[in-house]
């Protein structure tokens, strides 16, 4: 967990709905880069169509009579699945997305986090950190005991929400720090859009509202919003005064006191098979960078124990190294104090495993069998000598982990479990389906809405509005289902726009992908280049609404 958590919007630009294919490709004919269909051949011989359909339209019933019969056309073609959505083509889940151009020919030196990088957890590591840190506010900060009866819920909260500490909303923000009008709680409780508009005046969050929101951004997060939301559900329940800020406070400190008492270390290695997930792959990954010649070092927020016994059970049963894991790295560096890190000037001290103490002579150069605690950037660049982009870093958190070292001018690399699902989802003829008849609806939408104002609506306007209105709200709340019925997707609001975290994304990786094995599909000396048909997030593909009318 960290204590860096802020709001920082600012557009980049809009998407981007038309293009041709890349032609970069993973295997399987799965695409790694970024796919949008091209649809100016459809659009003209849509165009030529209804131009012979129907006559020129004069009026403003004339053109609610065109927008009528093409949404009549558009509901018999709704029946079936396109054959063109079959055709085209898949997102690989486990590709590798670029947000800046990266020649891994130039990487010598490759720097890992340890949680949800190197090690990934079950969804029983959640319930673990929530019980925890409930116990914790029960039993030190003198919660109601009510409150212990609470259990966490893994289809409420997702990665990259943002908590109102002055309100006490949680939320999802879009791309240009919008709230989301179908993911916005107080509590257990979705408000509606007049509940939004009265609390904030408009759904874009200003700089003086950002200011009392926290991100909720690293994997851990997911039982901290819970427990948030749990909390001031329980408060609102109950009819009692409570201080938004408070709620958050709380919270925040017992999930900080779960992992720095090392209560949550010491359910992870009492039963590892519960929670920590093996992946034979990832030896093989970090084996191969070391036969080329590529420096390693690890970097982690967590102590040493704890990352010993993970790296150990992790690697138990791959090629034999059960006990050989430090060998693969030239420098391993526990409890580093991340983002602290990357700005201040803590001297770096030598660990003793054994005694598990540390050393008081000055280190000015890193032995590959010894552990070191603390330290600094600058410091580790002055022994290393490793600058710039030859070096890239591995992290799930996108501030604590990725924002120190972009700006310090190495290469990084988001590591976002979620991904590979989400693009599982994205890949099946039921989404693109869905996403395809929400832009058909909603680009009759804008033609209503160009066409007839307020007081020029008869009762066949207002039907068809209705009509309209309600297919478009179907379709997103499909959509929204397939991910998360609480928040929907991750990486897009149910408008199909780019979210808040997608933005941070773009911001601090330079390349995003769910396993850092992941990079075993490309060739070490790859040239991963940014997409020419970029949106803005390459691994987006948007379904084209002329696909129902070809």
């Amino acid at each position: 967990m960290t204590s860096s958590r802020r709001l920082l919007l600012l557009p980049l630009g809009a998407s981007l709905t038309r293009g041709r294919f890349s032609s970069y490709q993973i295997r399987n004919g799965f695409r790694g880069f970024s796919t949008v269909t091209s649809s100016e051949p459809a659009l003209a011989k849509l165009e030529a169509k209804y131009a012979v359909a129907l006559p020129e339209c004069s009026t403003v019933e004339d053109e609610m009579t065109k927008i009528r019969h093409e949404f009549e056309l558009a509901k018999q073609r709704f029946l079936n699945i396109p054959e063109a959505i079959n055709s085209m083509p898949k997102m690989n889940p486990q590709g590798i997305y670029v947000n800046k151009n990266l020649r891994l020919d130039n990487i010598q030196v490759y720097g890992f986090d340890y949680d949800y990088t190197l090690a990934h957890y079950s969804s029983h590591l959640q319930s673990l950190i929530y019980d925890l840190a409930k116990q914790h506010m029960v039993n030190e900060f003198r919660y109601p005991d009510m409150c212990m009866k609470f259990l966490y819920d893994p289809t409420f909260p997702i990665r990259g929400l943002y908590y109102d500490k002055q309100k006490g909303c949680l939320m999802k923000l879009d791309f240009f720090g919008s709230i989301e009008p179908d993911g916005c709680y107080f509590g257990r409780r979705k408000l509606t859009r007049k509940e939004i508009e009265s609390m904030y005046g408009t759904r874009h969050i200003g700089r003086d509202q950002a200011r009392g929101l926290v991100g909720l951004m690293d994997f851990f997060c997911f039982s901290e919003a819970c427990l948030i939301a749990d909390m001031v559900q329980y408060f609102v329940d109950a009819k009692l005064e409570f201080d938004a800020s408070n709620i958050y406070n709380d919270v925040n400190r017992a999930i900080q006191h779960v992992h720095r008492s090392g209560l949550v270390h010491r359910g992870i290695l009492a039963d590892p098979n519960r929670y920590l997930l093996k992946n034979g792959q990832l030896l093989r990954f970090l084996r191969m960078l070391k036969d080329k010649g590529k420096k390693l070092f690890l970097l982690t927020n967590s102590p040493y124990h704890f990352v010993d016994g993970g790296m150990r059970f992790l690697m138990e049963d791959s090629f034999g190294f059960k006990d050989s894991w430090r060998d693969l790295f030239d420098v391993v560096i526990a409890k580093a104090n991340k983002p602290d890190f990357y700005t201040s000037e803590h001297p770096f001290r030598c660990y003793d495993s054994e005694r598990d103490n540390l050393a008081f002579t000055k280190v000015d150069a890193f032995d590959p069998k010894k552990v070191y605690y603390h330290g600094c950037l600058k410091t580790f660049l002055q022994i290393t000598k490793w600058h710039g982009p030859e070096v890239i870093y591995f992290g799930d958190h996108l501030f604590s982990d990725l924002r120190g070292p972009s700006k310090a001018g190495w290469r990084t690399a988001a590591i976002i479990h979620e991904l590979e699902r989400e693009i599982q989802i994205q890949n099946e003829d039921s989404y693109r389906f869905e996403q395809a008849k929400f832009h058909i609806i909603q680009e009759l939408l804008g033609r209503y809405h160009a066409t007839a104002s307020n007081n020029q609506r008869s009762e066949a306007c207002q039907s068809l509005l209705d009509e309209l209105n309600n297919s478009r709200q179907r379709a997103r709340d499909t959509m929204k289902q397939m991910f998360n019925r609480s928040f929907g997707a991750t990486f897009v609001t149910d408008t199909g726009q780019e979210s808040a975290f997608s933005y941070h994304i773009h911001q601090y990786a330079d390349v995003y992908t769910s396993k850092p094995e992941n990079f075993l599909l490309y060739r070490p000396e790859a040239w991963l280049h940014v997409p020419y048909d970029i949106k803005i997030m390459p691994h987006h593909i948007k379904v084209a609404s002329s696909l129902f009318r070809t």
